[in-house]
């Protein structure tokens, strides 16, 4: 069995990770990062998701090096795509003009850019990426984990890589189970978190948020490109949670703040929605559109291209983390046969948006978008890991708006190692709990919700972290997770500058003070909200 060396090992390739590699190698650290796919960027490109961002992302509410990539995405458009005079001059350029986000995009834009940021540093060799490897082992003595075995998933071989600091970069939080570090699965009880929106009885566990395995998508009306009825599509055709105001094959769906049934079309018109960024979707067709062809010369694209990650395919009959393998796979195999059902459906027997007869044939799965051969992204969407047992655990009661009350902006931290803003959104649960989607505040990302409470020199790089079921539903965004994943490898990288863990950076105001210095001004990761911006509410 081979063995490797490096300073900082970041398991798992996605969006935290980015981050993590970014800081620790402006840091001058030498880097080893692992992706169990072919793609790095996860939620941005293997998962295929455009990303959530707050409202003030362009002026103070992302890191610096998440601003280069968003803005790196918009330059790609404009150095390789047939822009019209009037898109190329457009200020924040949105290539599909969502309504979700004002960068919806295509994943293989993100990888491109994503790429190019990491690029010099792979060259140079300070950086190596390990595509289609998956941790299977951690070695640990007392509270350090020592090395990690990575798995070559096309070969089988095996690779043991050690390093002083190992971060957790993971879609589900893989190295805590490894390692056995403690950590949190599931919803929390009131009386753990005296959280609002908490369970009122008995933790749950496997009550666990709906992931999702996405598909892009363009319509050509007057073609045929219905795919293969799907095997599982006579039970999601008839399938309705007791939650749910219909089938989960239709049009009708949950209004997530109000809980009111909604009935939106695919298509509602051929104008976009009102209300631009953040406002009402219209219809699902525009919601996540990733490619909108009015940007570009006539001609050039015969259709928009849009993402589906809509509620039809959202699955939450079984959880993924605390079952055994054979579930975990079953419940992975259920989720992609749901995407392709709803697919199926919209082909062949959706009501059409002008009352004119049934199903749109024209719509044509693009695998080359998500870079697959069978037309769904690489890896599934999640929305929930397991968490760290932290040192200090980020609960509704520090961002959440009802439950603070009298207080008119979150907690502020003293150890804050970044910032985010997001609604505190959870999707419906393997637990069949409908939507939690309350108002919170732009709030900070706590250096003590990235300290393991036992283990030293393990660090968490994405939603992994210190956070509970509810509180996860604001860190688990892109930008969110782009700045844990920098803090984290701004910290490890901090530590083995100075020859400090962890725990004495936070718990010592100088190295504190130092620790955050570094962040905002070398790294350029905003520690606190402008006023104008503390008070609001999402």
């Amino acid at each position: 069995m081979k063995e490797r060396q490096c300073d900082i090992l970041i398991v798992g390739g996605g969006t935290g990770a980015i981050g993590a590699a970014l800081a620790a190698l402006r840091m001058g650290k030498s880097v080893i990062m692992s992706e169990e796919t072919d793609w790095i960027g996860g939620q941005l490109t293997a998962q295929a998701v455009p990303p959530d961002e707050n409202p003030w992302v362009e002026q103070c509410g992302a890191t610096a090096s998440y601003m280069r990539f968003a803005e790196g995405v918009r330059d790609y458009y404009r150095r390789n795509y047939p822009l019209t005079e009037a898109a190329r001059h457009i200020t924040n350029f949105n290539p599909g003009q969502g309504s979700v986000s004002r960068l919806c995009h295509e994943p293989r834009a993100a990888l491109a850019v994503i790429e190019g940021m990491l690029a010099p540093y792979r060259s140079s060799q300070q950086l190596d990426i390990l595509l289609q490897h998956v941790p299977v082992s951690a070695e640990t003595d007392g509270d350090r984990v020592l090395a990690v075995t990575l798995q070559d998933t096309r070969t089988g071989d095996q690779l043991v890589v050690s390093a002083p600091y190992i971060l957790d970069a993971t879609e589900l939080g893989d190295l805590l189970e490894l390692a056995n570090i403690e950590f949190v699965i599931g919803a929390e009880s009131q009386a753990q978190t005296d959280e609002m929106h908490a369970l009122a009885g008995d933790p749950q566990p496997l009550d666990q948020q709906a992931i999702s395995w996405c598909f892009a998508i363009d319509h050509l009306p007057g073609e045929d490109h219905t795919i293969d009825k799907p095997a599982d599509y006579d039970f999601w055709r008839e399938y309705q949670a007791d939650f749910w105001p219909g089938k989960q094959l239709g049009w009708q769906d949950v209004h997530p703040i109000t809980l009111e049934t909604r009935n939106r079309g695919i298509f509602h018109s051929d104008r976009p929605p009102t209300g631009g960024f953040g406002g009402s979707p219209g219809d699902f067709w525009h919601y996540r559109r990733i490619l909108y062809k009015g940007h570009y010369s006539p001609g050039a694209f015969p259709s928009d291209i849009t993402l589906v990650n809509w509620p039809q395919i959202d699955y939450w009959l079984k959880p993924l983390l605390g079952v055994c393998e054979a579930e975990k796979k079953q419940a992975l195999h259920e989720c992609r046969q749901l995407s392709y059902s709803l697919l199926y459906w919209m082909q062949t027997e959706a009501p059409r948006h002008k009352g004119d007869g049934y199903g749109y044939p024209g719509l044509r799965l693009r695998h080359d978008v998500v870079g697959t051969t069978d037309g769904l992204a690489k890896t599934v969407y999640v929305r929930e890991s397991r968490r760290i047992l932290a040192e200090f655990t980020v609960c509704e009661g520090h961002v959440g708006v009802e439950q603070r009350g009298s207080q008119i902006t979150a907690e502020q931290f003293a150890d804050s190692v970044g910032i985010g803003s997001y609604r505190i959104d959870l999707h419906p649960s393997s637990g069949l709990r409908t939507y939690i989607d309350i108002s919170s505040y732009p709030f900070q990302i706590p250096l003590g919700a990235l300290l393991p409470q036992r283990v030293e020199n393990l660090l968490p790089a994405c939603k992994n972290l210190g956070v509970t079921h509810i509180t996860n539903g604001c860190y688990r965004l892109h930008p969110v997770e782009w700045n844990i994943g920098e803090a984290a490898g701004a910290l490890a990288s901090f530590c083995l500058n100075k020859g400090l863990t962890p725990r004495q950076v936070r718990n010592v105001r100088s190295h504190l003070r130092d620790f955050q210095h570094l962040l905002s001004t070398r790294l350029g990761v905003p520690l606190e909200w402008p006023l104008y911006a503390r008070h609001a509410t999402r």
